[in-house]
C-alpha cells in the first residue's frame, strides 16, 4: 500500500511538473487603455487566456498610455514582453521601421509569436511569426472608397491622425485606389497624432477642409471616435447629407449614425476575434504543439450599412459583436 501511494504521489508530481512547463506565459502588445476599438481586442484576448489560466498559464496585456510615439513605444512593450519571460507574444506591426527590430529579438529569442491587427501575412512569413490574424488594412479601406463611390460619392478625403502608422497609410491609400476603381479621386486630411482621439481636434479640421475644399463629398475616417469627430466636422460645415462618411469600426454612437443616416457605413474588421484567434493559437501551439496550416486568419473586412445595422446591434446586445 505505501508502494502504491508513493507511486501517485510521484505521478501527481509529475504530473504537475509537466502542466507547469508546458503552461503558457502569452503578452499582448496592443492600443492605449480607452481607444475602443481595442478595449474589444482586450476582451477577446482575455477570453481566450481563460484557457490559459486554466491550464496553469496566464494572459499580460501591454498598451502605450498615448499615440505620439507609437512604433518606438510599441517596440518596447515587446521588448518588455521578452524580459518578463514570455513564452508567447502576440503583437499588431504598426511601424515595420521602428518594431521590427523587435519581432526580430524575439525570434532570436526562441519566442513564437503571431503578428496581429496590422502588417498582413507577408510581413508576418518575413518576421518569421506563426501566423497574420486581422483584416487586410489595405481591403479595408478599398472597400469604403469603393461604397462610397458606387454610391455616387465620388470625391474623397481620408482623414488620417496617425501618420507614419503602416496599417493607417495602408487603409487611406485603400480607400483612394478604392474610389479611384469606381471612377472617383481620393485624397488625404493628414493631421498630427495628437489629434486622434481627439473629437474637437478633428471635427475643426475636417469643418475647415470642407469649406476649404467645397467640391468632397465622401469622407474617410480611421477609427470609432475620429468616425463621430468627422461628423461632427460636417455637421459644423453645414454638410450633413451633402457629405457622406465611412469609418473603421463601430460602437454604439456609429450604429445610432448609421440608422439615423448621417453615416453611411463602418468598416468592420472584428477586434475581438482578433484578440481571441491570436491568443488562443499561441497557447495550443505551446502546449500541444499545434500549428494552424491557413495563412493568415482573416477577420475582415465587413461592411455594416443601413441593410444589416438592426442585425449587429441585436449581435452588440447579444455579447456577440
Amino acid at each position: 500500500m505505501k508502494l502504491l501511494k508513493s507511486s501517485l504521489a510521484t505521478a501527481v508530481i509529475a504530473g504537475a511538473l509537466s502542466t507547469s512547463v508546458m503552461a503558457a506565459d502569452i503578452f499582448a502588445i496592443g492600443g492605449k487603455p480607452d481607444d475602443p476599438f481595442w478595449s474589444r481586442v482586450k476582451m477577446g484576448a482575455e477570453d481566450a487566456g481563460k484557457v490559459a489560466e486554466s491550464q496553469g498559464g496566464s494572459v499580460t496585456w501591454l498598451g502605450p498610455q498615448n499615440y505620439d510615439n507609437l512604433g518606438p513605444d510599441a517596440a518596447e512593450l515587446i521588448r518588455q514582453a521578452i524580459d518578463q519571460g514570455a513564452d508567447a507574444i502576440v503583437a499588431p506591426d504598426w511601424v515595420p521601421e521602428a518594431m521590427d527590430p523587435a519581432f526580430k529579438a524575439v525570434k532570436e529569442a526562441g519566442i513564437p509569436f503571431v503578428v496581429y491587427n496590422a502588417g498582413g501575412i507577408e510581413k508576418a512569413d518575413e518576421l518569421g511569426a506563426l501566423n497574420y490574424v486581422g483584416a487586410v488594412d489595405y481591403k479595408s479601406g478599398y472597400a469604403a472608397g469603393e461604397y462610397l463611390g458606387n454610391a455616387g460619392q465620388k470625391d474623397g478625403a481620408c482623414v488620417n491622425t496617425l501618420p507614419g502608422a503602416a496599417n493607417i497609410e495602408a487603409f487611406c491609400n485603400g480607400f483612394n485606389d478604392g474610389l479611384a476603381a469606381v471612377g472617383g479621386t481620393g485624397s488625404v486630411l493628414q493631421l498630427p497624432a495628437t489629434a486622434f482621439g481627439d473629437a474637437t481636434a478633428v471635427a475643426q479640421a475636417v469643418r475647415a477642409h470642407l469649406l476649404q475644399n467645397p467640391n468632397i463629398n465622401a469622407m474617410f475616417a480611421i477609427g470609432d471616435a475620429d468616425t463621430n469627430a468627422t461628423v461632427s466636422g460636417i455637421a459644423q460645415a453645414g454638410k450633413t447629407g451633402q457629405v457622406q462618411v465611412c469609418g473603421m469600426n463601430f460602437n454604439d454612437s456609429i450604429l445610432a449614425n448609421i440608422q439615423a443616416g448621417t453615416q453611411a457605413c463602418a468598416i468592420d474588421q472584428q477586434g475581438y476575434q482578433q484578440g481571441f484567434f491570436a491568443v488562443s493559437i499561441l497557447n495550443n501551439h505551446v502546449m500541444y504543439g499545434t500549428t494552424i496550416p491557413t495563412r493568415e486568419i482573416l477577420t475582415g473586412p465587413g461592411v455594416i450599412d443601413s441593410s444589416n445595422v438592426e442585425l449587429v446591434i441585436a449581435g452588440v446586445k447579444a455579447g456577440a459583436r
